[in-house]
C-alpha cells in the first residue's frame, strides 16, 4: 500500500490491462470541452453576496467538482507503475498568482467528501490568503529551491524520486508537498483573461485530470424558435482514460453541469458518499454513517432471527 492510496483490484479486466498498453499518462489522455450557463452561477453568487456571504464563481465550480467526486470515486483514482490506485484524500492543485510578482505559487487544497459550498469557500479563501502574498515562501517553494540547488545532480535526484514513486516508496512528506501528487489540477485561466485550453496531464505524480476554466464564451442557442447567444463558462478537460470508461466520465461531467446549473444543491452535505475504500482520512461523518448502516443491518438480522424463532 502506498502512502497516498491503495490498490484497486475490482475493476474491469480491460482497465486492468490498459495501464500495461498505455504505460504513460500522456499516452492515455483524452480531451473534452464542457460548457455550462454562466447566468446560473453568476446569479447565485450575487444572491449570496446580498445575504452577506462572500462567494466567488471559483467557489461554485470547485464545490461542484468536490460533490461530483463524492459520487464518482473513479475520478479520485490514479495509475502508477501500470497499477490502479484509489487516493486516500481529495486534494486539488491550483496555481495562485502573487501580486507584483511574476512567480506564481502552486499548492494543493484538501477537501472533505461531505463539504458543502460554504466549507469549500472557507478552504479556498484560506489557501489563497496563504499563497498569494508577495512575501510568502511556501513549503512548495522551498522544495523547488532545494531541487534547483542540487545543480548537476538535479537529474539524478529527480530520477531517484521518480523511481521511488514508481515503487510506492516515495515518503509521505514529499507526496504532501509535491504539486504533482493529488486528485486533479484546476487552473482558472479566466482570472488572467485567457481562453480555456487543454492542459497536458503530467506523467510524473498521480494527477489523473486537469481542468482549465477560461473566459466566458457566447454560444448560439435556440430559444422559443429564435437563435440567441447565451453566455457560458467553458472548461477544457484532459483526463486519464485508464481510470474509467467514457460512459462514466460522461455521467460525471453531467453531474458537474447539474450542480453548476443549480448551486443551491451544494448548500447541504451529500446524503451518501461513494469511495473505493474506507480510509482513516475520511470524515467522521462518513465513518458514523457507515457505523449506522452496519448497526441497522445487524438489528435487521437480529429481528429476522427473533421472528423466525417465534414462528417455530
Amino acid at each position: 500500500m502506498r502512502a497516498d492510496g491503495k490498490r484497486v483490484k475490482n475493476v474491469d479486466p480491460m482497465y486492468t490491462l490498459a495501464p500495461y498498453f498505455m504505460r504513460n499518462r500522456s499516452d492515455a489522455q483524452n480531451a473534452i470541452t464542457v460548457t455550462v450557463p454562466y447566468e446560473n452561477v453568476h446569479n447565485y453568487v450575487l444572491d449570496a453576496r446580498k445575504k452577506g456571504i462572500k462567494l466567488s464563481h471559483l467557489t461554485v465550480v470547485m464545490a461542484a467538482l468536490v460533490r461530483t467526486v463524492s459520487e464518482y470515486p473513479e475520478l479520485n483514482r490514479f495509475v502508477v507503475n501500470s497499477k490502479i490506485y484509489a487516493h486516500n484524500e481529495l486534494k486539488i492543485a491550483m496555481v495562485v498568482l502573487r501580486p507584483a510578482d511574476n512567480n506564481p505559487s502552486m499548492g494543493k487544497m484538501k477537501f472533505d467528501l461531505y463539504d458543502t459550498i460554504f466549507d469549500v469557500n472557507n478552504k479556498i479563501d484560506a489557501f489563497i490568503n496563504e499563497n498569494n502574498k508577495s512575501t510568502s515562501n511556501t513549503k512548495v517553494d522551498q522544495l523547488f529551491k532545494t531541487l534547483v540547488s542540487c545543480g548537476p545532480l538535479m537529474r539524478f535526484v529527480l530520477g531517484t524520486l521518480r523511481g521511488l514513486d514508481k515503487l510506492g516508496w516515495l515518503p509521505k512528506s514529499v507526496i504532501d508537498l509535491s504539486p504533482f501528487h493529488g486528485s486533479m489540477v484546476f487552473t482558472n485561466l479566466a482570472s488572467i483573461r485567457t481562453n480555456h485550453i487543454y492542459h497536458h496531464v503530467y506523467d510524473f505524480g498521480t494527477m489523473g485530470m486537469v481542468i482549465a476554466m477560461g473566459n466566458n464564451i457566447d454560444a448560439p442557442k435556440m430559444k422559443k424558435g429564435e437563435m440567441v447567444l447565451e453566455k457560458q463558462i467553458p472548461f477544457g478537460i484532459v483526463m486519464d482514460e485508464r481510470l474509467a470508461d467514457g460512459h462514466l466520465y460522461a455521467k460525471a461531467f453531467a453531474s458537474i453541469e447539474k450542480y453548476l446549473k443549480n448551486p443551491t444543491l451544494l448548500e447541504t452535505p451529500p446524503e451518501t458518499v461513494r469511495v473505493d475504500y474506507e480510509f482513516e482520512s475520511l470524515s467522521k461523518r462518513f465513518q458514523s454513517e457507515k457505523t449506522k448502516q452496519k448497526e441497522a443491518a445487524k438489528a435487521e438480522k437480529l429481528k429476522k432471527k427473533q421472528e423466525k424463532a417465534t414462528k417455530s
